[in-house]
């Protein structure tokens, strides 16, 4: 497996599969890596396409200096579980190789899931004119065929792949699905920050997903969730049933007689923590 640091060294490994993080990797990253080595060996190539791992903490999407600052960094465990994981290569730029000094790196103009549903968009404005505008950049840095992202992140996932085809870019983006600890709790890197007792605590939010039971109506559907979150003493941002793909608000009342998919969505404080998930309904 190749470290890599400047962008020119990228150029033998266009057309692969990436899967861009910002380091601090866990159990749920190896699994996107593991899902880039599986959709490269099954590409039916002659020339394998490479695995491509980028680990860059993006200082554009943070809206409080400080959270950039305590974002928790391991690069040494990231590169050998990364290697583990059948990573090809790991691209670790500086901030001078991704915006660059005196260059203008553009935001694309944001599509409709980055401002319309009020989500992360409302709590964390120009937090996705930075996402979009660092995977835009990746995606001209690496020029990868394919992306893997993980759908924790579920608004994320669609502000992405909105800007993907919005951008006309042939690049496939590939979901993959929430790895989860046993007691349900959604992998993140922000739970080492967790007490024992907020770790505890912080089962309310597998429970609020699980407590949307088909046929209810999106309010009570809603309020259960906010219910089980309240509860274990969490602090709700938002606790909501949404059009899996747009995020709006469903017309329809009822979660059982929509012919689109739904997603329930949560944002929770649980002590220091700031805790995001979400699950199909």
């Amino acid at each position: 497996m190749f470290t890599l640091r400047h962008a020119a060294e990228l150029v033998p490994l266009y057309g692969g599969v990436l899967v861009p993080t910002m380091g601090a990797l866990h159990a749920g990253h190896a699994t996107l890596v593991r899902r880039a080595r599986e959709l490269a060996d099954a590409s039916g190539s002659r020339a394998r396409p490479p695995v491509v791992v980028t680990i860059f903490v993006n200082p554009t999407q943070f809206n409080d200096a400080s959270d950039l600052t305590r974002y928790p960094r391991t690069p040494e465990a990231d590169l050998a579980m990364c290697e583990d994981a059948g990573a090809d290569a790991v691209f670790m730029p500086e901030v001078g190789d991704v915006y660059p000094p005196g260059g203008t790196v553009r935001v694309p103009p944001l599509p409709a899931q980055a401002t319309g549903p009020g989500l992360e968009d409302r709590l964390r404005p120009g937090h996705f004119a930075g996402v979009c505008q660092v995977v835009l950049r990746l995606f001209e840095l690496t020029r990868p065929s394919v992306a893997c992202f993980g759908e924790k992140d579920w608004q994320q996932l669609r502000v992405i792949a909105a800007m993907t085809e919005s951008e006309r870019l042939a690049i496939r983006i590939d979901p993959v699905p929430t790895v989860r600890e046993p007691d349900g709790l959604a992998m993140s890197s922000r739970n080492r920050f967790l007490s024992p007792q907020d770790r505890i605590r912080a089962r309310a939010v597998p429970r609020a997903l699980a407590a949307v039971k088909h046929g209810m109506s999106i309010g009570d559907a809603q309020t259960a969730m906010r219910r089980e979150l309240e509860a274990d003493g969490l602090g709700v941002e938002y606790a909501v049933v949404r059009d899996a793909e747009t995020l709006m608000l469903p017309d329809e009342p009822v979660v059982a007689n929509l012919p689109r998919p739904l997603r329930a969505l949560i944002a929770a404080r649980c002590g220091p923590v700031r805790l995001i998930d979400n699950a199909a309904v």
